[in-house]
């Protein structure tokens, strides 16, 4: 099982495996049966009334099976009785009556609790959703940026999702049907021990082979959906592709729709013929050891009958044991079965408590010093290396870097040389591997988190397009002023937005996008407008403009930066940018190659110097003579 030398390739589900020890399995049942409580606790959350009515609903239910088949003995000994004695039938229906009354009654109980619990199921299902989604959408808003770039964290949130909440509720119905058949079990186990402990053993036995069996299919089936994962995710991949705007236009220019159409197709059959076997191996195994349990059924009804004839028992007796009987063994498999998709769900629920139980390394200090007011000392980068995580190259190595309050400053090299990852730093969406970030002489990891993110505006060049309100695509960039209409106005001006808004037809309340009813597209450049203009709703310290007038005419990119100073005054501004006669306008400019500082000065100065910065300066002006 290598497909490449020195990786090794994971098994697929149906592949034989090492046996596992008897701990082994010991321990994967106990884990799963240990989520049991976990789930509890989640359904619990999410509605405790319906809840608590399952639960009432779930022991009436209980009680209801030995006491309908005491009614029906009841019934067939009072017409036997009557019949022999030779009653008039007026007065033999008379004595059966109350009887009669008594098993529509518990009729009517099982009928009503039945469509209760069917009612407050729905309930809790629609309500237990939501309460797991918000549960997996707040840790994904906890965890670190790492995780985001990460392909197994896809492949655990895609299994923290997949059934999540009907495996909670299944737990939850499991847990009661449980308890339901137990007891039961209990009210019937004691009449037939009673009658013959023999019989008793035989139709009880005779169901544990098929709960053995399905354990074993509940284990492959999650094996299955986890080892899928990865697939899950590739075939919404292509769903996405083939469905959005964003692709649309170059899936139809470059003919991809078939082709990958095609890939889709061909998952998903890979999918569907796994899936089949499983089927049908599960199904065959069932029908024999179905068989099995109809065998033990059938033979103590002979056995019964048997001593009807003999007269040991009366015929209201008879049906009353071969109710107990077919009901026992009912509840019996219902036991089982229960118990085995117990042991089922526990196992993808494992999933779910997996990524709940993630944690964030990026953690405010638990005394966070307050961050000043305004900055006296600046930013300083010091020793600073950092490497991702799972990656063995340095991004950044041996920073050393001070940018004074007011100060401008440009960051100027090639693709993946580390520009974004320092700014990723600075902002504290990472922290260094190596040396410290300072703000006024205090590491950043001192601050509380929220804090300092509030105190930078940042803009990157992959900026979100929500398909929102211009009002909110502005807004966002200082949440808690969403309603702040002049403050929204005064960073549209900034930004350069303004002339966006002033031809859209509802202005601030235009819907942007096309996800939605009566949505506008924008173009390229205006989209950046709407997105520096968020930059601009902060009222921080520092502004971090990552390639922010890529998408813009050099018409509008002058006039943006000919009030550059006057934008970002008594404040720090960071700038990443390809273009010179942008990064020329700043006060500073370091060169970053390989990750490292390679100089840093004036324009006046690096041209002087004659390296890097001058040749790169002189390739690009070449362009435009």
């Amino acid at each position: 099982m290598w497909d490449v030398p020195g990786r090794r390739r994971a098994r697929r589900p149906f592949e034989p495996e090492t046996a596992a020890t008897w701990s082994e399995r010991m321990a994967q049942i106990r884990d799963a049966f240990g989520n049991i409580p976990g789930a509890f606790r989640l359904v619990w959350r999410a509605d405790r009334r319906s809840t608590i009515m399952m639960a009432i609903l779930t022991l009436i239910a209980a009680a209801l099976p030995a006491a309908q088949a005491w009614a029906g003995a009841l019934i067939v000994d009072s017409v036997v009785n009557s019949f022999t004695a030779r009653v008039d039938p007026l007065i033999g229906l008379e004595h059966a009556l109350p009887f009669l009354g008594f098993e529509l009654t518990l009729l009517l109980i099982g009928a009503a609790s039945t469509q209760m619990r069917t009612f407050y199921e729905h309930v809790l299902n629609a309500r237990l959703a939501h309460t797991i989604n918000t549960e997996i959408i707040r840790k994904a808003l906890a965890l670190d940026l790492h995780y985001f770039e990460d392909a197994s964290f896809y492949d655990k949130l895609q299994n923290a999702r997949r059934e999540a909440d009907f495996r909670a509720l299944g737990i939850i119905n499991g847990s009661y049907n449980v308890v339901q058949n137990l007891l039961t079990l209990l009210s019937f186990a004691a009449l037939l021990l009673a009658f013959s402990p023999l019989i008793t053993l035989v139709l009880f036995g005779a169901t544990i082979p098929a709960f053995v069996a399905q354990g074993r299919f509940s284990n492959l089936y999650f094996r299955l959906l986890t080892w899928r994962a990865p697939e899950f995710r590739r075939m919404q991949y292509l769903e996405h592709v083939l469905t959005v705007d964003s692709s649309v236009k170059e899936v139809k220019l470059f003919n991809l729709g078939e082709p990958l159409l095609k890939r889709y197709h061909d998952a998903f059959h890979v999918f569907f013929r796994e899936d089949v076997d499983l089927a049908r191996r599960r199904s065959f195994i069932s029908v024999g050891l179905g068989a099995l349990a109809s065998l033990s059924y059938y033979g103590a009804y002979a056995w019964i009958v048997f001593l009807t004839i003999g007269g040991a028992i009366t015929l209201g007796g008879m049906t009353f044991y071969l109710t107990l009987f077919r009901q026992s063994q009912g509840a019996f498999q219902g036991l089982f079965g229960s118990v085995t998709r117990l042991y089922e769900h526990g196992l993808f629920m494992e999933n779910l408590f997996t990524f709940l139980g993630l944690q964030p390394q990026m953690t405010s200090a638990a005394q966070p010093v307050p961050v000043p007011p305004q900055l006296q000392r600046g930013l300083e980068f010091r020793n600073v290396s950092f490497r991702y995580p799972g990656r063995d190259d340095w991004a950044l190595r041996e920073i050393n870097l001070t940018i004074a309050p007011g100060e401008k400053l440009a960051l100027v090299g090639p693709n993946g040389a580390g520009k974004t990852t320092l700014i990723k730093l600075m902002t504290r969406l990472y922290d260094p591997t190596e040396g410290q970030i300072l703000l006024d002489g205090v590491d950043l990891r001192d601050y509380d988190l929220d804090e300092v993110r509030r105190r930078i505006g940042v803009i990157f060049q992959d900026f979100v397009r929500y398909q929102l309100t211009v009002r909110e695509n502005i807004g966002f960039g200082q949440i808690d002023h969403l309603d702040d209409a002049q403050r929204i106005g005064a960073a549209a001006q900034r930004g350069g937005a303004d002339d966006v808004v002033a031809v859209l037809p509802g202005g601030m309340e235009t819907m942007l996008g096309r996800w939605f009813e009566n949505g506008f597209e924008l173009s390229g450049g205006q989209w950046q407008k709407i997105a520096l203009s968020r930059a601009f709703m902060r009222d921080g310290e520092v502004l971090v403009l990552d390639e922010p007038t890529a998408a813009l005419d050099a018409e509008r990119e002058y006039e943006i930066f000919q009030r550059f100073r006057e934008l970002t005054a008594g404040k720090i501004a960071v700038l990443i940018s390809h273009r010179f006669s942008t990064v020329r306008m700043a006060d500073r400019i370091a060169v970053i190659e390989g990750g490292r500082i390679t100089e840093i000065g004036s324009h006046a100065e690096l041209l002087a110097r004659g390296g890097t910065y001058a040749r790169l300066f002189e390739m690009q002006a070449e362009g435009y003579r």
